[in-house]
């Protein structure tokens, strides 16, 4: 089985390429997932002998490009410090790599961008009300579409990679871990997805063009959101919205035309992406959500598999039983063809000893997908990678 561990370079660089790669090597794994486009945030560094935290910065690429392709765009990429301050990482990575055969694929963010969304706020996601969700730059943009295209087609320029793995090519919620985030309500699921829903200006124009008036729909988001506000909303609960997807919204067609038009957006930006990726590399869409529920992030995983050669499903917060209805389902749905992954979060608390782990491999072995993507390198213990090894070996 195809089974490859997502990394971070800060990671790899402190511990060593080649020691880090025999370590995966040892567990039973065949490759290695690369950041190559990546957001902000504060990692504790658990296996790194250097440090303890580190603070990557916002937004920024991590490997080496010469721009030329983002000549005339108006949204720019930054090369992060750690390219700039190792140029010869991905020579090294991948030249390690290959003496061990291990495939090496570039996991990609894609629209979790909050430096783009400051520097260039019209291009975020803005809700009913008008606020811009800065750290999600909108899949109706043109120019954030003209943005992901060329960044695509650079990776595959500049770097020989088995897979791309794109993470966050979609709509986002509401919840981000944002900065102190204050909420005086407690937001329920209902709540942030409400909240979550874009009606900026590229998508009111982008819908109008394909037929869709998505105005009427705004309007009863922004009333929904004031009830919300003052306590008084009545829609349902949470158990009942997330049973019933868009069906949750029987009785207001112009919510369930909006949300049904909405994935259209993330299903044509990937027909574009892969128009650049075929025959150069292996596309894989990166859903944080299973199938059941990747509409939440205006996705349609059925479409999507007809406009590339895979799907990695995350399995996070769910036991062995779930993991494999959301395989299952997965499989009666996705194209024929298509390469099914599940991403595995190896950490505490998620799992409570080595058996959970290795219940959660084993279905992903024995009930149908064809490979898996595991999280993290740098975040978990080196006792947790005896873990893996087991659970391979099983």
């Amino acid at each position: 089985m195809e089974a490859s561990m997502w990394a971070y370079p800060w990671d790899l660089e402190d511990c060593g390429i080649d020691r880090a790669l025999d370590e995966m090597r040892e567990s039973g794994l065949t490759g290695v997932s690369m950041i190559t486009s990546y957001h902000a945030g504060r990692f504790l560094c658990v296996r790194s002998p250097k440090r303890k935290v580190y603070y990557p910065e916002d937004g920024t690429i991590y490997y080496p490009t010469d721009l030329k392709r983002f000549k005339g765009l108006r949204i720019q990429p930054k090369v992060s410090r750690f390219s700039a301050e190792h140029p010869d990482f991905w020579d090294r990575l991948l030249a390690e790599a290959d003496k061990r055969r291990m495939a090496v694929s570039g996991w990609t963010v894609c629209l979790h961008n909050t430096r783009i969304g400051m520097t260039w706020p019209d291009v975020c996601v803005r809700n009913a009300f008008g606020d811009p969700a800065c750290y999600n730059p909108c899949p109706s943009h043109p120019d954030m579409r003209a943005y992901m295209v060329a960044l695509m087609d650079d990776l595959c320029s500049h770097l020989p990679l088995h897979a791309l793995e794109l993470e966050s090519m979609n709509f986002m919620g509401f919840a981000h871990e944002f900065h102190h985030e204050k909420d005086g309500i407690g937001l329920t699921a209902l709540g942030d997805f409400l909240l979550s829903l874009c009606f900026c200006p590229s998508c009111v124009k982008r819908a109008r063009q394909e037929g869709v008036d998505i105005l009427p729909a705004g309007k009863r988001v922004r009333d929904w959101i004031g009830q919300m506000c003052e306590g008084t909303l009545r829609l349902g609960t949470d158990e009942e919205f997330l049973r019933g997807g868009i069906a949750f919204f029987d009785g207001y067609p112009e919510v369930q035309e909006y949300l049904r038009w909405r994935s259209g957006v993330v299903t044509s930006l990937m027909q574009e992406v892969h128009a650049v990726t075929r025959g150069r590399t292996l596309l894989y869409f990166l859903s944080l959500l299973p199938h059941s529920r990747s509409w939440l992030f205006g996705v349609d995983l059925r479409e999507i598999t007809r406009c590339c050669e895979g799907v990695v499903v995350c399995s996070y917060d769910c036991n062995e039983r779930q993991a494999e209805a959301d395989l299952r389902e997965s499989r009666r749905d996705f194209a024929p063809g298509t390469r099914l992954m599940m991403g595995v979060r190896c950490f505490t608390p998620e799992y409570a000893d080595e058996a959970a782990l290795q219940r959660k491999i084993r279905v992903a072995k024995e009930k149908g997908a064809d490979g898996l993507r595991l999280y993290n390198y740098g975040l978990i213990p080196q006792s947790r990678l005896g873990w893996i090894r087991s659970a391979m070996e099983a």
